[in-house]
């Protein structure tokens, strides 16, 4: 059973830094594109980072050069370090697994991921 559990969010002042953890079991995040997502209130779940099986990276305009996505395959783990946070960068984030096996471009697109995490918190104050 896939299943995806996210750590690390909790409450900074803007400028700090926050790493987020995805633990990953039912499967290898080697084998697969995974992706970190955030829903502001009000807002829609938006991309904000996906690495592929073979480590290519993507990422939001709005996070490049402060975010920094990257995975242990060692310990089964999806990681985003979020540097130089911004207020507009509060936000339940969540992680997420593509549904398709294999090395490919994955986009941001909600519908290529069949598995989530449950979300966790980050707040960035001014």
């Amino acid at each position: 059973q896939v299943q995806l559990v996210e750590s690390g969010g909790g409450s900074v002042q803007a400028g700090g830094s926050l790493r987020l953890s995805c633990a990953a079991s039912g499967y290898t995040v080697n084998s697969y594109s995974m992706g970190w997502f955030r829903r502001a209130p009000g807002k829609e779940r938006e991309g904000v980072a996906v690495i592929d099986s073979d480590g290519s990276t993507r990422y939001a305009d709005s996070v490049k050069g402060r975010f920094t996505i990257s995975k242990d395959n060692g310990k089964n783990t999806l990681y985003l370090q979020m540097n130089s946070l911004k207020p507009e960068d509060t936000a339940m984030y969540y992680c997420a697994r593509h549904r398709w096996v294999g090395g490919f471009r994955a986009s941001f697109a909600l519908s290529e991921y069949n598995a989530w995490g449950q979300g966790t918190q980050v707040t960035v104050s001014s």
